[in-house]
């Protein structure tokens, strides 16, 4: 099996930058998807679920340290500040907003996909083990191969599912609320369908709890959201 494409979303407003990036990126095999705004790059954010955002601090409409905070909102996706300011205030201030890495321009094609790159692998471990494989109770879940088993036998998750279980297991033992994993799984758009996930939940306790109506691992936290324990 093929690894999956790497989705990068690139939000600059400089074309020459946006081509200059683009190209090295392609050129390791990366999917680029191109804003020249903030709000443009926060609603492909929202539509495309990238692997990581790049993100200039000068942009037309909304400035990078918003777009940063907005984003971080609803999405844990890295994001790496690509921008010509050097002073010490900025860097900090991008980090506080919720970015992970900062580069300044002028900038090297190499530096920039090896810091992608590890933004990818912490991100990756974050995610799940080394091996790329998560336990609770008497399910397995293979990340690589998006195989769900329990008790040895497959398990069928629609794509909801499996988006939703991702994001309890990137969270594993932290309580995450209705509106992060509305946000996360469905989009900014939905953060207020609360139905959404009591109907989804229920399903994935049907298929993953050894007794749906008394949940060991996917457990509710009344009023507040929901929590995956158990997981080793």
């Amino acid at each position: 099996m093929s690894e999956p494409v790497v989705t990068i979303i690139l939000i600059e407003d400089e074309k020459h930058i946006r081509r200059f990036v683009h190209a090295a990126l392609q050129s390791e095999g990366m999917r680029v998807v191109e804003a020249g705004t903030g709000r443009e790059g926060l609603a492909m954010a929202a539509s495309s679920r990238p692997d990581l955002v790049i993100v200039d601090l000068g942009l037309p409409d909304i400035d990078g340290f918003e777009v940063i905070r907005v984003l971080r909102g609803w999405s844990a996706v890295p994001v790496i500040v690509l921008s010509a300011r050097t002073r010490e205030e900025d860097k900090v201030a991008a980090l506080n907003a919720g970015a992970d890495d900062y580069l300044t321009k002028p900038f090297g094609p190499a530096e920039l996909i090896a810091r992608i790159r590890a933004q990818l692998r912490r991100q990756n471990c974050s995610v799940t083990s080394e091996t790329s494989q998560l336990f609770f109770g008497a399910v397995r879940v293979d990340f690589d191969a998006r195989l769900v088993e329990r008790d040895g036998h497959p398990i069928h998750l629609t794509p909801i599912e499996y988006r939703l279980l991702a994001a309890l297991a990137r969270h594993a033992g932290r309580v995450l609320t209705h509106r992060q994993l509305l946000q996360e799984v469905w989009g900014p758009a939905h953060a207020e369908n609360a139905h959404y996930l009591r109907i989804y939940m229920g399903h994935l306790r049907q298929k993953l709890e050894r007794d749906p109506a008394q949940p060991e691992h996917i457990v509710t936290e009344t009023g507040i959201g929901y929590r995956l324990l158990g997981v080793r």
